[in-house]
């Protein structure tokens, strides 16, 4: 297989690396003879690396004898031939900086799928990658498992290419894995377990060697026969694909502490603090006629997910034809593939609202009269496509019905399609799958328009959302630059490890510990009382019958008729933007009013389906009255937001009438309960933080409740309030309340409130106790009118009410005159509101 050309990029650069390399460790080796002190701070790698690429950022590494180990990436998009690569590289590094053509690699890949191609690939004759180990070996090349054994004499007269799933060399527990296990069939690699000597000179040179026993014991130690153990002794050349997939620390450390000679890794997505050789971009990829561009976006007016499964089976049918008159042609065979994605493929989850495996299968066969020999299903629990050669002339394959199951390393060229059949308002899928039709068969265009395109189908109403996937699926693949984006050579990121704190009050405020309570609304049940639940509580005392759909009648609708979509995604002239709409085409929609859709639509604003069923039906009723069947039609998608719209803000007014119907009936009140959690501030919490809130002087809060307060917790407005709150004379403590753990209140609404801060003033009797306990919600000024704020503030205003007319010294004596105050304070306002309240 001759090499591409950025792909001889790739290996020149290599090589230059390699040459350097070379030069520099002489000299590292002649200073260990010299001064091995002075020698440990010659990091000849770096070196090599910044002599070849010209960048000074160079991220250190060592192996598990504390060596300078060489440790490089190839960033190589997908479709680039990695593992072709790979096997290049092979060549190069054994016999330019390693000077042998036999030896141990030790090949590191992160999936089963990944690891099942390679072998395969590996241990044929007839494949390139083969071909290539074989030609570097003097055709001396053996492919082992991690089951299976090889003996020094291997290892001296052959290339041994040793694969190994990442998870085995993940050493979590070395006991256990059979990586790290005494095995009989390595002992010759050690000497006899009787010669102490041996042994222990052994272990002086290869300290980190695992082994048996103490030195001071009888048996003295004895080192392990293990594969682990085989592998320090031979300090292989180590493969890593699909790197990023190994940067977790115990596995990177697992791998370097097999004592490897030099390290390389492959990935569209090399991950911080990696040493970045080379990067070969998508529009390299697509100038080499390895990946599928133009892009081609269907999006059906439809919102039937059976009419867009049927334009998938019609292209792919046309691609077919194509495909057959291109092998007429030229002898070359491509049977083009449509990947579809649906939402469930459990063999318990069919039966629901939710597209299933099984459904689509169903519909093409039944529907499409596709026979069943076509069809494939890949989930977790039925992979169809197990051992299949997708690329024989003898498969049936057609369809690949999936969830999630073809991600990473999954490769096939002749994959043309893919259908998107989740629900139209999910962002998953396309960035999971994308990838999987980008690759060109053969590596070569065949100058057949169609075939050199790939073609996604979806019933998603937003194109630009649906391009956006797009270009977030082909980042993920290492296309960065058909998305549209730039990778610096430099980024260093990564999340920072915060430090774990375990958070006591003030010693202040101690005596508060266990006494802080807050109020809400409960129920009583029986003798004894309980939290509000929106579901049980109020959603289930909504009268359905009081909805009013007038104003859907009022809507006025557009005669313009729906216009499917086919956008085209190809390159530009922009170096920054490979990837940008060239053609759009627009056709008459077919969309259809279908009732049963419309329910499933509002079912979740009205839970019950034969209710949203009525309502839906009364809407369309109301709106034939002044439209005809083709607009109702035409403006169906527009008529189900408009109607869910109007149902919410329906179902939130009755909501309210029935939570002030239960305080009316004296089945709901607004109570402090001793008992209750959720009533109390906590005495003490555990946060993950680095860095403490500070005052505007730089100096740490005074007033709070907590002796610590997280500054990554807060927003800039909150910082500003918290700071604020600290400042104030007349303030003896505040808490800044977590979201979802803290106090909340439940109103009638599904979402529970969950203010911002907790704040207690000074009692004007005891300077060290508090009178009045404000509750306050912090709202930007953008959101100062919206429903939510609105809605807060209603809630809050029946809290005051309430609180108003209870006298809390009558439920116990640990609130004897104090009151509660609830307030939603806005960003261009919270000053004047602390500076009233205070």
């Amino acid at each position: 297989m001759k090499l591409k050309n950025y792909q001889e990029k790739v290996l020149n650069t290599l090589k230059d690396y390699l040459s350097a390399l070379n030069a520099f460790k002489a000299k590292y080796t002649n200073a260990l003879e010299i001064d091995p002190d002075v020698a440990r701070d010659y990091d000849f790698p770096k070196r090599a690396f910044s002599q070849a690429t010209n960048r000074t950022i160079y991220h250190n590494k060592t192996n598990g004898l504390q060596e300078p180990l060489p440790d490089i990436y190839l960033k190589v998009p997908t479709g680039g031939g990695k593992t072709f690569l790979a096997c290049h590289s092979i060549d190069l590094i054994q016999k330019s900086y390693l000077k042998k053509q036999t030896g141990p690699v030790l090949w590191i890949v992160p999936t089963t799928q990944i690891y099942r191609q390679t072998i395969s690939a590996l241990k044929n004759r007839e494949h390139p990658y083969r071909q290539v180990l074989d030609i570097s070996s003097g055709g001396r090349t053996l492919i082992k498992e991690k089951t299976e054994l090889f003996n020094r004499l291997d290892v001296e007269e052959n290339l041994v290419i040793l694969l190994l799933m990442l998870p085995s060399a993940n050493r979590q527990n070395k006991e256990t894995l059979k990586v790290f296990r005494d095995a009989g069939g390595f002992t010759e690699f050690f000497p006899a377990e009787d010669n102490y000597p041996a042994q222990n000179e052994l272990l002086k040179h290869i300290p980190n060697l695992d082994y048996f026993g103490e030195a001071n014991e009888i048996f003295q130690r004895q080192i392990k026969t293990s594969l682990g153990n085989t592998l320090k002794v031979l300090r292989p050349l180590v493969i890593i694909d699909e790197g990023h997939r190994a940067y977790g620390q115990l596995a990177r450390n697992t791998i370097r502490n097999f004592n490897p000679s030099f390290i390389l890794e492959l990935s569209a997505t090399p991950p911080p603090n990696s040493n970045e050789l080379v990067k070969i971009t998508g529009r390299e990829l697509h100038e080499e006629e390895m990946i599928k561009l133009d892009i081609h976006l269907t999006n059906k007016a439809s919102l039937d997910w059976r009419d867009t499964m049927l334009a998938a089976f019609e292209k792919r049918n046309q691609l077919e034809k194509n495909a057959k008159d291109y092998e007429q042609n030229t002898g070359e065979y491509i049977r083009p593939i449509c990947l579809i994605q649906v939402e469930r493929t459990g063999r318990d989850q069919r039966g629901t609202d939710f597209i299933h495996a099984e459904d689509a299968k169903e519909f093409l066969i039944k529907k499409c009269g596709v026979p069943e020999k076509q069809i494939a299903i890949k989930s977790s629990e039925k992979d169809d496509i197990e051992g299949i050669d997708l690329f024989a002339k003898d498969c049936e394959i057609r369809y690949i019905i999936t969830k999630q199951a073809l991600q990473e390393g999954w490769d096939c060229s002749f994959a043309y399609i893919l259908t998107i059949l989740t629900n139209p308002q999910s962002a998953t899928g396309i960035t999971q799958l994308v990838g999987r039709i980008l690759r060109q068969p053969n590596a070569r265009k065949t100058q057949v328009k169609e075939l050199d395109e790939c073609y996604i189908y979806t019933y998603k109403p937003n194109a630009a959302a649906l391009v956006g996937e797009i270009k977030n699926g082909l980042e993920n693949e290492g296309l960065g630059d058909i998305a549209g984006r730039l990778v610096s050579d430099e980024a260093i990121g990564g999340v920072p490890n915060l430090k774990e704190r375990d958070l006591t009050y003030r010693p202040g405020f101690k005596k508060f510990e266990g006494k802080i309570y807050l109020p809400k609304f409960v129920v009583q049940e029986k003798e004894s009382w309980r939290d509000v639940i929106f579901e049980a509580d109020i959603l289930n005392g909504i009268d359905w019958n009081k909805i009013d759909l007038k104003e859907i009648a009022n809507k006025t609708l557009s005669g313009t008729q729906t216009k499917e979509q086919e956008l085209t995604l190809g390159l530009s002239k922009e170096e920054k933007e490979l990837l940008l709409e060239t053609g759009r085409l627009e056709t008459r929609g077919t969309l259809e009013i279908d009732e049963a859709f419309l329910a499933r639509q509002l079912s979740d604003i009205v839970p019950n389906p034969w209710i949203a069923f009525d309502l839906g039906r009364q809407a369309l009723r109301l709106l034939a009255k002044k439209y005809d069947k083709e607009i109702i039609a035409a403006n169906f998608v527009f008529i189900i937001e408009e109607l869910k719209r109007i149902l919410d803000k329906e179902k939130n007014r009755l909501a309210e009438e029935a939570f002030r119907n239960l305080l009316d009936q004296k089945k709901l009140f607004f109570f402090l309960l001793q008992d209750k959690g959720h009533h109390l501030i906590p005495t003490h919490i555990k946060v993950k933080s680095n860095r403490q809130l500070v005052r505007s002087d730089n100096s740490p809060v005074q007033k709070s409740l907590f002796d610590y307060v997280p500054d990554e917790d807060l927003n800039e407005t909150e910082k500003a309030v918290a700071i604020y709150l600290d400042e104030q004379e007349q303030l003896l403590w505040w808490y800044r309340n977590r979201a979802r753990k803290d106090f909340h209140i439940q109103g009638w609404q599904r979402n529970k409130i969950y203010p911002d801060f907790v704040a207690a003033k000074i009692s004007k009797e005891k300077k060290d106790d508090y009178d009045t306990v404000y509750v306050l919600e912090t709202k930007g000024v953008h959101l100062k009118e919206n429903d939510d704020t609105r809605y807060k503030k209603s809630v809050f205003d029946l809290c005051n009410e309430l609180g108003a007319k209870k006298t809390w010294k009558e439920l116990f004596d640990e609130f004897p005159d104090k009151s509660f105050k609830f307030q939603v304070v806005f960003e261009d306002e919270w000053k004047e509101k602390i500076n009233r309240i205070m």
